[in-house]
């Protein structure tokens, strides 16, 4: 069990995007961990996807941190109200990304409700607690990160990703049995052939009552 080290994120995105449903992100917030499993990514390789913001090598002031080293938190808002998370891979120059798109809480969820909703756990309704962090924006509101941390560096000890919470000082948890899916991206109907890129990956449960 290990911190995931720049190596990790300097390799294929498509590759990378299919390696991180079932590890671990973790946040730290006024000294606590809060720690989640990933759930759902999408993967946004920039020189041929029409879906990625810096198709073609198109720098903006917006995306230049994709186009930065690998191992880094790309951060930005959409609808001018939600914040999305992405981790920047490949070598510095290849503008590309994996899109955190759902977590599953593992420990500070409390905290993580607070953030989200204003309310502790016990408060949430059951719609709540179904919809708690299943989208990017429901991810980076739950973990407090804003555009604030765009650019944060992955390897270091505010945001980081790792295999198992023992890498926290945390006991291990049992994560049940998943089945890895593969599929279409959300929400990219404006990118012709980049809309039938089996580039998202999600866990789904196998072990449901």
């Amino acid at each position: 069990m290990s911190k995931l080290l720049r190596d990790f994120y300097s390799g294929d995105t498509v590759s990378i995007a299919q390696a991180l449903p079932g590890r671990y992100l973790v946040r730290m917030w006024d000294g606590q961990p809060l720690v989640a499993r990933i759930t759902e990514t999408e993967a946004y390789v920039g020189a041929i996807d029409k879906a990625a913001h810096a198709y073609g090598y198109h720098k903006t002031p917006r995306n230049a941190t994709m186009f930065g080293p690998p191992g880094h938190a790309y951060i930005y808002l959409i609808y001018g109200m939600h914040c999305c998370l992405n981790f920047v891979t490949e070598p510095e120059g290849e503008p590309s990304a994996v899109l955190l798109r759902g977590l599953e809480a593992v420990y500070g969820a409390e905290q993580m409700s607070l953030l989200r909703y204003g309310k502790p756990l016990t408060q949430l309704t059951a719609y709540q607690r179904k919809n708690f962090l299943n989208g990017p924006g429901k991810c980076c509101r739950a973990l407090g990160l804003t555009r604030a941390e765009n650019g944060l560096d992955l390897t270091a000890d505010t945001l980081f990703l790792c295999d198992g919470p023992e890498d926290v000082g945390l006991p291990p948890v049992d994560a049940g049995s998943y089945i890895l899916r593969t599929g279409k991206r959300i929400g990219i109907d404006y990118a012709e052939e980049a809309v039938d890129f089996p580039w998202r990956f999600w866990l789904e449960r196998t072990n449901l009552c």
